[in-house]
């Protein structure tokens, strides 16, 4: 059961997450606070997993929050619903492109939503709900998303998209900007421009006499001609590169137009998104008709975005290929955080596993156990730790006991995927037997 902590002491606001939680008590555990220190506090040792920020809250202090979540990255778990009173609050909160934000919402937005959101988040749960542990990127993923003609939809895949590809390490943190920005740009052209078919001059005029386009959004989806159109993305996932392909219903568009290098700026009030999605990521590219496009870029390669900021005081250590970090049944119990690289682990002289930045700490059993290293490990490349002495780790989880918990989580984590990696293993094997009888 996922736990869901309503930062809030807006009833409206409260009362919206009780009716909902009663329809989805199987899955999520609710919680109601709204004093600063306590709830930082609670967010340390419980690490909810959705945290509703509620900025209509004048007793709670949001951005401290905020701040506390982003400068720790093992609070990067789940995400965060901001909810806000006006929309000039809620644009100045999208503009910060915060990871940890899936999306912000205005109080009605919210009251109409939320329900909808916890369906969206259950169905999603698999990118939502990580924490970048044991996490197989040797092979490569790959599926698709369907979504109607809704801004919240909009903002709420790429959201979840692209904090999920930064907190498994398969993006950097520049990026992540960047394909932000791309992704919300096309995104966008598949819902104006493509499913309801609103002309480069329609969205200027509108823009001029409104300031904003979201009305005439709004106005255009409930039109019976097309209130049924979809925007598609599918994505493949792997170890060279991220790509995402956008679809619609709409009818198309000369996108060669819009995609060649203009001699001079555009000044217009919109326009330039398809030139600047081109120039966020490595390739982009459209089919004839012009209702799909497929943008790519490199993946991260063994290196961690996850680092938190408490562990950068101590000592950085380098090693070359097929060096030693540790050897079987030496009496030495330092914890190591992988920084950048891949290690391969050796019992009895049988490579076990293969670690990277995903697997985060090398030595952990030896550390907890108080007992002699169960491996040997040789670092594969170039290869970057940070070594951390057992009493300083000690100290650190005296001081932030969330640290304790992660890592408790973590090996539990690891001895479940063994578990089921084993139960796998052995239907195969039983399977192979049974042909053979």
């Amino acid at each position: 059961m996922k736990k869901i902590l309503t930062i809030s002491s807006n009833e409206e606001v409260m009362d919206t997450v009780k009716n909902a939680l009663q329809k989805f008590e199987r899955y999520f555990n609710g919680e109601f606070l709204w004093f600063t220190p306590q709830i930082i506090n609670y967010v340390n040792y419980e690490l909810p997993e959705i945290k509703i920020l509620d900025y209509t809250s004048e007793d709670t202090d949001c951005d401290t929050i905020l701040s506390t979540i982003n400068a720790d990255p093992w609070l990067h778990y789940g995400g965060i619903i901001a909810v806000c009173e006006t929309r000039g609050k809620k644009q100045t909160l999208e503009e910060l492109k915060d990871s940890n934000i899936l999306c912000v919402l205005t109080l009605e937005e919210f009251k109409q939503n939320f329900e909808r959101l916890l369906k969206l988040i259950l169905a999603n749960q698999q990118f939502i709900f990580h924490r970048g542990m044991q996490n197989d990127f040797a092979g490569e993923e790959s599926g698709s998303f369907s979504f109607d003609n809704d801004l919240l939809d909009i903002h709420f895949y790429s959201s979840f998209l692209i904090s999920y590809l930064y907190n498994t390490n398969k993006i950097s943190s520049v990026d992540r900007f960047n394909l932000q920005i791309a992704l919300s740009e096309l995104l966008n052209n598949a819902l104006e421009h493509g499913n309801l078919e609103i002309s480069y001059e329609e969205k200027s005029k509108w823009m001029e006499e409104n300031g904003e386009i979201v009305s005439l959004i709004e106005q255009k989806r409930h039109d019976p001609k097309f209130s049924n159109r979809k925007i598609g993305i599918s994505y493949i996932l792997n170890q060279d590169f991220c790509s995402f392909t956008i679809s619609d219903d709409g009818n198309g568009f000369d996108w060669r137009k819009y995609t060649q290098k203009q001699a001079e700026e555009s000044t217009e009030l919109h326009g330039r998104g398809i030139q600047l999605s081109g120039e966020m990521v490595g390739t982009l590219s459209y089919n004839d008709k012009g209702n799909k496009v497929t943008l790519k870029i490199k993946s991260q390669k063994n290196s961690s975005n996850n680092i938190p900021g408490v562990m950068r005081t101590f000592e950085t250590v380098t090693f070359k290929d097929r060096e030693v970090i540790c050897r079987e049944n030496e009496p030495t119990n330092d914890l190591y955080f992988i920084v950048a690289g891949k290690y391969a682990v050796y019992s009895g002289r049988k490579l076990v596993s293969v670690l990277t930045p995903n697997d985060m700490f090398i030595g952990e059993m030896a550390f907890l156990l108080n007992d002699r290293r169960s491996a040997t490990i040789l670092a594969s490349g170039n290869c970057r730790l940070i070594k951390i002495p057992k009493i300083d780790f000690l100290d650190m989880i005296r001081k932030n006991p969330h640290y304790g918990i992660f890592l408790s989580k973590m090996l539990a984590q690891r001895l479940f995927n063994q578990t089921h990696k084993t139960i796998e293993l052995q239907k195969l094997i039983n399977e192979e037997k049974n042909k053979c009888l």
